[in-house]
């Protein structure tokens, strides 16, 4: 009797694997974007010039929403065609193991993402404001939202990694 290395489960993690990455590293960059841009709007009344120096945060919060893209598609590109056929010669098919790698690379840049879009979007938030009371607080703002939004960079490394 052969062992099949394939079946129809292999096909849905693979297919969930991608389908997280891109639905919560979307999550996080909504977050993101509707949080920064309540501050952008709060700060804007008191100093509507200063409206567009600070929409940074909006497009950090923008760049998550593409790490899962980026991961959604390549994981579809190695998505196999299902023959439905029993397959036997693991190197031939898509198997149980590709199916579970999509998954841990889909999970690793969404929950990723999801976190560092909720962190850019706060601080985003927060900071927006305060930089708009004193200006000397943009670069401050500016550095602490590149170390909220690596998080998703490190789970889209991981992601390409698989």
């Amino acid at each position: 009797m052969a062992v099949e290395f394939t079946g129809p489960a292999a096909y849905f993690f693979g297919y969930m694997g991608a389908t997280i990455a891109l639905v919560f590293a979307i999550l996080g960059a909504a977050y993101g974007t509707a949080k920064c841009g309540v501050g952008i709007m709060s700060m804007g009344v008191l100093h509507p010039d200063m409206v567009i120096k600070n929409i940074m945060p909006v497009v950090m919060a923008g760049v998550l929403g593409i790490y899962g893209l980026v991961v959604a598609v390549i994981l579809k590109g190695t998505l196999s065609d299902e023959t439905g056929e029993p397959c036997t010669d693991p190197n031939a098919c898509f198997t149980y193991a590709n199916g579970f790698k999509h998954l841990a690379a889909g999970l690793s840049v969404g929950i990723s993402a999801l976190g560092a879009g909720m962190a850019v979007g706060i601080i985003g938030d927060v900071g927006i404001r305060a930089a708009g009371q004193q200006e000397k607080l943009y670069v401050g703002m500016i550095l602490i939202l590149i170390f909220a939004g690596a998080p998703g960079m490190y789970g889209l490394i991981a992601a390409l990694a698989f």
